[in-house]
């Protein structure tokens, strides 16, 4: 039974997803010292990655259980249609909470400090879409503070320049893929008096905004891979996911959002992970440092 609960959460958390600001956070801690850390570096990093994470998306779906069972589309998710109950997803999300202050106890002195930086932002997040249409960036805080926490994890400093360039990028990605999941909820957010750059601007102009977002994101990735000084391989990273950005974009339309989650799934997915694996390439295999 307690199995089969954990299996109804980890759902309901969409764990799987972690890979969107995970390779981030790899991202991050490799180039700290332009070469991989060590074996419990990566594992305590993991840890505290998918805790904060885990505990996040836990206290969303506590916030929005409400407006969950109102919206058709998010009903018969697994807290608001029963299968799972908000003890059990409060006891979650504090579990999820203390493991992650375990992993980052085990990490760099100054992370003991600074992880409320982390924190705050993924719990003020699920209510700010009550009151201002800006909470996709601070969806984008959330996951741009990845890579930063990350790099002090394996440093313990503060951030140099390129990697808060480097975290801007994934704020302002997230941002953008925010805006586009959020036009699905259009109709339901206003009956609700809710919040979003699509109710703000429009769903046709959210979208071109969003476009601009990922022009910006490749931009300031750009400048990451000038500053660090990597090589070719990471620049044709950068050409990668620019064509899945391109094609994140065209497929979603004002007149048909029916590919928003491959939109905002699968090619996201695809992003994170092709950027580490082409920054891997330059700076491990081909010892560019």
């Amino acid at each position: 039974m307690a199995l089969n609960r954990v299996k109804i959460i980890l759902k309901m958390i969409r764990f799987e997803h972690s890979v969107f600001a995970l390779p981030f956070a790899y991202l991050g801690m490799i180039l700290a010292r332009r070469e991989f850390p060590t074996f419990l570096q990566f594992l305590w990093i993991t840890v505290a990655m998918v805790g904060a994470r885990s505990m996040a998306m836990s206290v969303n779906r506590l916030a929005d259980y409400k407006m969950d069972q109102r919206n058709p589309r998010t009903a018969d998710w697994p807290l608001p249609s029963g299968k799972i109950t908000r003890k059990a997803v409060t006891l979650f999300a504090v579990s999820s909470f203390f493991i992650f202050l375990i992993a980052v106890y085990q990490l760099a002195p100054l992370c003991r400090y600074l992880w409320p930086v982390v924190i705050i932002p993924m719990i003020i997040y699920p209510y700010t879409k009550r009151f201002t249409y800006l909470s996709h960036f601070l969806l984008g805080l959330c996951l741009g503070l990845a890579p930063l926490g990350a790099y002090v994890a394996i440093t313990d400093r503060i951030p140099e320049i390129p990697i808060i360039i480097l975290g801007l990028a994934v704020l302002f990605w997230t941002a953008g893929f925010d805006i586009i999941y959020s036009c699905q909820d259009y109709e339901f957010d206003v009956r609700e008096g809710l919040h979003s750059i699509p109710i703000t601007l429009g769903i046709e102009k959210g979208l071109q905004l969003t476009k601009l977002l990922h022009l910006l994101t490749l931009f300031l990735l750009f400048l990451v891979g000038l500053l660090v000084r990597l090589g070719h391989f990471y620049f044709l990273g950068i050409i990668l996911i620019s064509l899945f950005l391109w094609y994140e974009n065209r497929i979603v339309k004002p007149s048909d959002l029916s590919k928003v989650n491959l939109s905002f799934f699968t090619l996201n997915g695809l992003v994170s992970i092709a950027i580490l694996l082409f920054t891997v390439t330059d700076i491990l295999l081909l010892r560019r440092v």
